[in-house]
Parts: C-alpha cells; sequence; structure tokens
C-alpha cells in the first residue's frame, strides 16, 4: 500500500517511493504499476494527479478527490510557483505551492545560492507540441546541508565529493532541478539522463543501492478551499542513511 502522508474530503497527499510511474505514459511503456491506479484502488474511488514527479524522485504527490478540487489545484500548481524564501520578495506573491527537495549531488557547492538559468521545453514533453523549444525562465534557490567523501576514485581524485543539498524551485519546469543542477556542475547522483553513469555505478556498488537520489521532502499550500495553510512532510527514506556521516 501507498504511504498516506495527509488525506481530507478533497485531496490525499502520498509519499511516493523512487521508481513508481505517477501515471502510464508512452515514454516508459514497459511499465505497468502507476501510482495513480494504486492509490485509486486503495482508497476505492477515483484520484487526480495535480503535479509530477519524475519516475526516480520520490517524496511528497499531492492528489485532488473530485474534479473540481484538481481544477482549483491544477492552476495553482501550473504558475511559477511564488515560492521565494524569506526575505526574497513581498509576502503577498508568495501564493503558490512552495516545493522543497533534498538531492545528494557530485563535489562540494558553495553554501547556498540561487541558479536562475532559462530551459528549454523538451521535446519529449506531448504537452509542448510545436512549442517544444520555447526558453521558459526558471529558478532554483538552494543550500548545502552536508558534505561528504567517499573512499572511490573518481577521474584524477582519489575520493569523491559528494554533498547534501537542499532545493526549492520557483519554477515548475520539466526536469528543471536535474537540469539545473548540471547546469553548476553538481549533477543528481543517479541521474542517467544528465549525470556521469560511471560515477552512478560506482556510487550504487558502494552504497550497495540504486537510485536517482532526489526527494520530494515538503509541499506548502493553500487549502484549495479553506485557505488555510496546509503543510506536507515526507521524511527521507531508510536508504539515505547508508551515506556515511558529513
Amino acid at each position: 500500500m501507498l504511504p498516506i502522508l495527509y488525506q481530507d474530503a478533497h485531496l490525499v497527499a502520498i509519499d511516493k517511493p523512487a521508481g513508481l510511474l505517477v501515471h502510464r505514459t508512452g515514454l516508459d511503456a514497459g511499465e505497468t504499476r502507476f501510482a495513480l491506479q494504486l492509490l485509486r484502488d486503495q482508497l476505492g474511488r477515483p484520484v487526480w494527479p495535480v503535479h509530477r514527479l519524475d519516475k526516480g524522485t520520490s517524496g511528497v504527490l499531492l492528489f485532488a478527490l473530485d474534479a473540481g478540487t484538481a481544477g482549483l489545484l491544477g492552476r495553482a500548481f501550473a504558475g511559477d510557483g511564488a515560492s521565494q524564501g524569506p526575505g526574497e520578495g513581498d509576502s503577498a506573491a508568495q501564493t503558490g505551492p512552495a516545493k522543497t527537495y533534498l538531492a545528494m549531488v557530485r563535489g562540494w557547492p558553495a553554501e547556498a545560492g540561487l541558479i536562475d538559468h532559462p530551459l528549454a521545453r523538451l521535446a519529449e514533453d506531448a504537452r509542448a507540441g510545436p512549442r517544444a523549444t520555447l526558453v521558459q525562465p526558471a529558478r532554483t534557490h538552494w543550500r548545502t546541508l552536508a558534505r561528504h567523501e567517499l573512499p572511490l576514485p573518481y577521474g584524477a581524485f582519489p575520493r569523491t565529493r559528494c554533498a547534501l543539498v537542499e532545493l526549492r524551485p520557483e519554477t515548475g519546469r520539466r526536469h528543471q532541478l536535474r537540469r539545473h543542477l548540471k547546469h553548476i556542475a553538481h549533477p543528481i547522483i543517479g541521474d542517467a539522463s544528465y549525470g556521469k553513469g560511471a560515477l552512478n555505478r560506482a556510487v550504487a556498488g558502494w552504497l550497495g543501492w540504486q537510485r536517482l537520489w532526489l526527494h520530494a521532502a515538503r509541499l506548502e499550500l493553500a487549502h484549495p478551499h479553506t485557505g488555510q495553510p496546509l503543510h506536507i512532510v515526507a521524511p527521507p527514506g531508510p536508504e539515505w542513511r547508508r551515506w556515511p556521516p558529513a
């Protein structure tokens, strides 16, 4: 059964495991299990996903329990998020859902920063249509939480440096976090599309666990019907404890 983090008459949030697709897609036609169908069967009623997580990403995933609520949340998530950090803008503008992720990345980034790097729509995004090459603004705040050094040679270095970072996207572009971290030369460990295959395999072998090390840890939003703030949290799974102490 899927772990339920929050549920009321209109919403349900689950802790999606890594490796599970949100819904059926032609990009991964061989898959037979999907969060949407599993949750529908678990609850015995229709559900509507209102945002998405990549297959490899774990953590908070929100569904609506009726079409009206799905429409309200769909409009909220369709915006650029307005999820600015403290002191980074007028509080009245912070109306959209705010997402916080954890990621393990290659190298040792600085203490904190902002990635302000526009991203082109990906051609594989079926919804992009003829606008697949349109470049859109994209912004991600990040800060380093811990640094690790693994006894694995990498390139000319005798050991491999990795870091746990917190990510707070202001916008919601496809693969934004993965592409932004590649852009600053700190790709997410386990990322087959934007990372380094040899390093991913070496780290997976050393840890004894293979996955995309990206986790949706927190979702904050106003309830679409009451306006009350919701703070939905998914702690990282036990596999995150495989990393050595910082």
